[in-house]
């Protein structure tokens, strides 16, 4: 019986050796993945939408210059 224990205290300990070196080794080595995913900002669903206004003041009706148009039509009729 005392074999039996020894054995199996021996297999845990080396599968939790086994266990922590296999974690050990995949931060060693995914470092620098896991830091980008971590700092990582996601690109929006909706890109953003920019609504442009503008505004441009007309002149008044006396500071317009008058058009040739109703004169001609008047002149043709």
């Amino acid at each position: 019986m005392i074999m039996f224990a020894f054995i199996a205290a021996a297999l845990f300990g080396s599968a939790f050796l086994l266990a922590m070196g296999t974690i050990g080794w995949m931060l060693v080595v995914y470092r620098d993945k896991m830091a980008a995913a971590l700092l990582f900002e996601p690109i929006p669903e909706h890109p953003p939408v920019y609504n442009l206004r503008v505004r441009r003041t007309r002149p008044s009706q006396a500071c317009r210059p008058m058009s040739v148009a109703p004169i001609a039509r008047a002149a043709a009729a």
